[in-house]
């Protein structure tokens, strides 16, 4: 289910940038918050049910994840800059909530705060509302767009 509703996206953001329709940029935030919310969710979960789950590149050296999400932003940066066509301004959409979600994940220990507070709790509930902000910002764009593509059908009343 997943997988079409990230098929219906993909086809309707081609579509955008074919036939130049507006609402081009707000169709992108669409993706780019679920991918957000797929990664900080997953990323979440596997740091506290699996801390030591981790790329230990030499011993002592643990290097965490919100480094690989900065790594990440900055090839989708040159990525966005370089690549233009309807199937790279989507899969550059997904790639930035990838490397928002693996960034901002570790947000709590950007402020110097330890991994083990209760403090950082009240961040990962900060990021996911701010998520589902972006989420909710674009639900109608890209709900219209799954209606449009017959993703959803509407019942009759």
């Amino acid at each position: 289910m997943l997988l079409l509703i990230f098929k219906k996206m993909r086809e309707g953001i081609y579509k955008k940038v074919i036939n130049k329709e507006p609402g081009l940029y707000i169709s992108l935030v669409f993706p780019i918050a679920v991918a957000f919310l797929i990664t900080f969710t997953a990323s979440r979960v596997f740091s506290h049910f699996l801390p030591q789950l981790y790329i230990e590149w030499s011993p002592g050296l643990r290097v965490h994840h919100f480094a690989y999400g900065f790594f990440v932003l900055a090839a989708v940066g040159y990525l966005a800059l370089v690549f233009n066509g309807p199937k790279a301004k989507y899969g550059i959409a997904l790639l930035l909530g990838f490397g928002l979600g693996l960034a901002f994940d570790e947000f709590g220990m950007w402020l110097k705060l330890r991994d083990d507070e209760i403090t950082r709790w009240s961040y990962d509930g900060f990021n996911i509302i701010i998520g589902f902000f972006f989420l909710l910002l674009s639900a109608k764009q890209g709900m219209g767009l799954l209606l449009k593509l017959r993703f959803f059908k509407r019942q009759p009343h």
